[in-house]
């Protein structure tokens, strides 16, 4: 939402492009330090209740924007949420292992990593309309308060399978097929470091986290820089854009386990699908080159859609090679590296592009590279995707 109104709130309260970077970046950076709480979170008091806390929080802080009237208290307003948002995917991806064998996991974190793509399809269409006819300011109230609506309706719904009288014994023994986690206590961060996986899932976050974070936050102000297209006009280019997205998280998450079911070892077909999307993303430096909006639209759209599944694969990464009981640190640890990496971004594309006079192609070569070299590291530190011996 924050990039959708970027021109409105740079222009309402003085932001240049690197004053926008680093507003951008007070998100990101306490975003990656809540990360490491939130996996431990889930880990210890569980998804229904984590989630219910993180949600209330998060809802409140995003209400709190409206109330900023200048950029250090739209900076606060940024960190509260970053720090409360943070426990999204820790918990999505620990609801994940305990509702999924892992065959299925990566289609299931596809689809929910689709939820949030449907934010993003959904956001473009009603802010602009709320921003132009109320205020931007009404805009984070909307949003924020949506939060207390789904609150309720998680906690009416949600249980874990063992303890949710809809669930069949034939289901929770489908569910639970897979063979036992050697142990069931949580593994210290200390620990979890000094594996390779640790380090692997990392590496597919840390280089392609920021690149997510810079179509959030600056495509666009990219559109409106190199094409022209206000906010009355945004919401169509956008929608196209996490449409596509979407289809890429569940199409994505699909052919891994897809291939899986086909007879492939879990390293050879999620190593494939990481491979096939890390390609599709090359041709993103190409982008501002484009002749048209459209054209350059067409090309973001395929390196979201790849961006999704990459992200639905790499998630998925943990729950292979960890034990349930660590399952949300790991993935705690490697959504921090992507929220350093992103945080690093924003600030260094704020500089760059006042320093180049809104020049994009240095950006968007950067983003056509990212995916291949974290494709080469997590092979390099994980050959195999051997599962991590915590016991």
């Amino acid at each position: 939402m924050l990039g959708i109104l970027a021109p409105t709130l740079q222009r309402e309260l003085g932001w240049s492009e690197a004053a926008y970077g680093d507003v951008v970046s007070w998100f990101t950076l306490p975003y990656a330090f809540g990360f490491l709480a939130a996996g431990r979170l889930f880990d210890r008091i569980g998804v229904r209740r984590g989630f219910a806390a993180a949600v209330i929080a998060w809802s409140l802080a995003a209400i709190g924007h409206a109330f900023a009237r200048t950029t250090a208290l739209f900076s606060a307003a940024r960190a509260l949420l970053g720090v409360t948002e943070s426990a999204n995917f820790p918990g999505a991806i620990k609801a994940v292992a305990e509702w999924f064998p892992k065959k299925e996991r990566a289609l299931a974190t596809g689809i929910f990593n689709a939820g949030t793509n449907t934010g993003a399809i959904i956001t473009p269409l009603l802010v602009p309309w709320i921003a132009l006819t109320w205020g931007w300011q009404w805009a984070f109230i909307a949003t924020g308060a949506l939060g207390f609506f789904w609150l309720l309706l998680w906690l009416a719904l949600y249980r874990s399978p063992e303890s949710n009288p809809r669930v069949s014994r034939d289901e929770l023994a489908h569910i639970c097929s897979d063979p036992s986690d050697p142990e069931h206590a949580g593994v210290p961060w200390i620990r979890l470091l000094g594996f390779r996986q640790t380090w692997a899932v990392a590496a597919g976050k840390l280089l392609a986290d920021p690149i997510w974070w810079f179509y959030l936050y600056w495509l666009p102000k990219f559109l409106d820089a190199r094409y022209g297209i206000r906010l009355a006009q945004v919401a169509l280019p956008l929608v196209v854009v996490y449409v596509v997205a979407d289809v890429g998280s569940i199409g994505g998450g699909w052919l891994s386990g897809a291939l899986i079911k086909r007879g492939w070892t879990v390293n050879r077909a999620r190593k494939t699908a990481l491979l096939a999307m890390a390609l599709l993303i090359v041709p993103t430096a190409l982008a501002p080159l484009a002749g048209s909006m459209w054209a350059a639209v067409a090309i973001v759209s395929v390196a979201a859609a790849a961006h999704q599944a990459w992200s639905a694969n790499v998630y998925t990464l943990a729950s292979d090679m960890f034990p349930r009981a660590a399952v949300g640190s790991v993935v705690g640890i490697g959504a921090f590296a992507g929220g350093i990496g992103g945080w690093a971004f924003q600030r260094v594309t704020g500089r760059i592009l006042q320093a180049n006079g809104n020049d994009y192609t240095p950006i968007f070569i950067v983003c056509g590279l990212a995916y291949v070299s974290a494709w080469t590291i997590i092979h390099f530190l994980a050959p195999r995707l051997e599962p991590a011996t915590t016991g």
